[in-house]
Order: C-alpha cells, then structure tokens, then sequence
C-alpha cells in the first residue's frame, strides 16, 4: 500500500513554485492505519530532498555522490536509510549531528583565533554512521512517480 503525504500547509516551494498549493494526504484505503501515516509523513522528508538535489544538480552541473545529513531528524534511521533508497546516494550522518550550531561555534572560534585554521576544524568532522541504496531501481522510480502523483494532487487548493 502506497500513502504519501505533501506537506504545503503554505504552498509548495522548490522546485515547484505553487503558493496555491495544500498539504494532501492521498493513497489511502481501509487497510491504511497510523503506521502507513507515520511513514509516509517521513518519506514525504526524502522525497523532498530528492527534488532539491535534483533542481541542484541541474542547475550546478554538478552531480552530488553522497548526502551529508544533519539535523535532529537524523535520528531516524528509517529515514536516513529511505533517503539512501530514494535519492540513490550514500547518506552520511555526521557524530555531531547538528552542525549548523557547531558551524557557528566554529567561526566564531576561527575569527577570535581559538582555531589555527580550517584544517584544523576539518580534522573535527567525524561519521558516525553511513547508508548504502538498498531499492531497486524499479521500485525506486515507481515510489517517487507516484510521491509526483501526489504532489500534483496538492496543486491549485487555495484560490
């Protein structure tokens, strides 16, 4: 069973670009329960980095090996191996695993000198865990055209 949740509570943003859109829920059956929603609303997470990392790739040229991620959501190991699945990169997460803060702390540590260099800072980063792409490509691409399906469900809500 198949159930996807787009979250545009306030539109959707890229690479879509739909201020008009509205969160759905849609996929669902008398067999769908809590579980089949819990997922989905994590998923809805990946496929959405997939789109940006996609939009990226195609505007840089640049092609991304492997997805660094950070975050309190990082947590979820479900998520970062579906995130593997889906984008069909390596998924990292970092020991530190909210790096934003520490990217704080550390320019302010580089500019009053408490750092040498950003060698010094990189010689810091450490893995903690890392995930492989386990899907087929089959049902990768069957899963994300229908997370598109949804996505076009949730256009032109708001008038």
């Amino acid at each position: 069973m198949a159930v996807y949740f787009v979250p545009a509570f306030s539109g959707l943003y890229a690479p879509y670009w739909k201020e008009n859109a509205r969160g759905v829920i849609v996929g669902l059956t008398r067999y769908a329960n809590k579980g089949h929603l819990a997922r989905a609303v994590l998923e809805a997470t990946a496929f959405q980095t997939r789109e940006v990392v996609e939009a990226m790739e195609k505007d840089s040229g640049i092609a991304l090996d492997v997805l660094l991620a950070d975050g309190g959501m990082v947590e979820n190991d479900l998520l970062m191996q579906f995130q593997a699945d889906i984008l069909n990169r390596t998924v990292v997460r970092p020991k530190v695993r909210e790096t934003t803060s520490l990217g704080a702390a550390y320019a302010a540590g580089l500019a009053v000198g408490f750092f040498q260099d950003l060698q010094e800072l990189k010689a810091k980063w450490a893995v903690s865990q890392s995930w492989q792409p386990q899907l087929e490509e089959a049902e990768r691409e069957k899963m994300y055209q229908g997370w598109i399906k949804a996505v076009t469900r949730s256009f032109d809500w708001a008038e």
